[in-house]
């Protein structure tokens, strides 16, 4: 993605995710209507195929990628809808992160204990880094390797498409990472509720294992509560805690991305990669949630409009991907994502054993 812009009506020349130069400058408001207007009523859409059987248990974010793609992939993107498309995977994804930190409080970190938190950490840390290096053993592109770490070691699409604010990868690698990180994820929702029992978990330890692990919020809140009111509260707050780590994840990929760009890395276009200084708000926003009580019909207002949003965004990157590039890129990302699902499922499960 491109680096932010003071302007919010216009771009120097820009690079798509494709690599390729737009000489261009970012239309006005009218130019971005028909796309902005595209992204949203596929939202709207995905918001809407959640009341069908079967489909609550996905987010509106994924259902709304896969929507876009098969608009994208069967109809086409009008061409007249392509600059809102792009402002909307750019500016609107950045203002929707920022929104994500009114989620969060100092306390819900607090909450979760210094044992908990240290599983946590440890277990997103150790997903990362072994997803990037078994990526790298597959011969996996190392974008695409860092969008699956994040997506399955942080918070599933949320995250897959934050980290892309700096690593910057072809559209088709996001929408193969949330591919990914959806498929896991909802494989661990309906599995992990059936394991209690069989690994000797209370309901603290339940909740903690799976909102240390599992991929995306919806999913943990799914599987914990599934366990009982204390596993679900419990592993909804462990998750949220794990959510907070998206901003030191984001802003070191974003310094070591810059240094390798400085050093003349591999991969590099000559571009300097943008320094995500959204993030700074979305820590700013979690300050202020901290500080002050939102009430609850303001919160749940607040909540609903960043879902919506990254869920434009997400629309706004189906629509931008081919499905004949999906195919290109094969099974070997595909068998990357399964071994990250399964080292954070086992990795956190021992530091569970460990320090409960």
């Amino acid at each position: 993605m491109t680096a932010p812009s003071h302007d919010l009506t216009a771009d120097a020349p820009i690079a798509t995710h494709s690599g390729h130069a737009r000489a261009s400058a970012t239309p006005r408001l009218p130019g971005l209507l028909p796309g902005l207007a595209l992204s949203a009523a596929i939202a709207a859409g995905a918001f809407g195929l959640r009341l069908l059987p079967g489909l609550g248990m996905f987010s509106p974010m994924i259902l709304a990628i896969v929507a876009g793609m098969a608009l994208h992939n069967v109809v086409g993107t009008p061409t007249r809808a392509k600059p809102g498309v792009a402002f909307a995977m750019r500016r609107v994804l950045r203002f929707a992160i920022i929104l994500l930190g009114m989620q969060l409080t100092a306390a819900q970190i607090v909450e979760v204990g210094a044992r908990g938190l240290f599983v946590i950490a440890l277990s997103l840390t150790g997903t990362f880094l072994f997803t990037v290096w078994i990526g790298r053993l597959l011969g996996v592109d190392r974008k695409l390797a860092e969008l699956i770490a994040a997506g399955t070691s942080i918070c599933g699409a949320s995250a897959v498409i934050a980290t892309n604010t700096v690593t910057r990868a072809h559209d088709e690698d996001v929408a193969y990472a949330v591919a990914c990180v959806t498929v896991f994820g909802s494989v661990a929702m309906v599995a992990y509720p059936l394991l209690p029992g069989l690994l000797h978990l209370d309901a603290h330890a339940f909740g903690l294992w799976s909102g240390a692990s599992i991929h995306e919020i919806a999913q943990v809140v799914a599987a914990a509560f599934q366990g009982g009111q204390q596993a679900g509260e419990f592993g909804t707050i462990a998750k949220l805690a794990r959510v907070m780590l998206l901003a030191p994840v984001v802003l070191t990929l974003g310094l070591l991305a810059a240094r390798r760009a400085r050093h003349g890395g591999h991969g590099q276009t000559g571009a300097q990669p943008p320094l995500p200084w959204f993030v700074f708000g979305f820590i700013a926003l979690v300050g202020l949630n901290s500080l002050i009580t939102v009430p609850a019909e303001v919160k749940t207002v607040i909540v609903t409009a960043t879902t919506f949003l990254l869920s434009m965004a997400l629309a706004a990157m189906g629509l931008e991907t081919d499905f004949a590039k999906l195919k290109a890129k094969g099974l070997r990302p595909l068998a990357l994502g399964f071994a990250a699902f399964l080292f954070i499922a086992g990795f956190s499960l021992a530091l569970v054993k460990l320090t409960t």
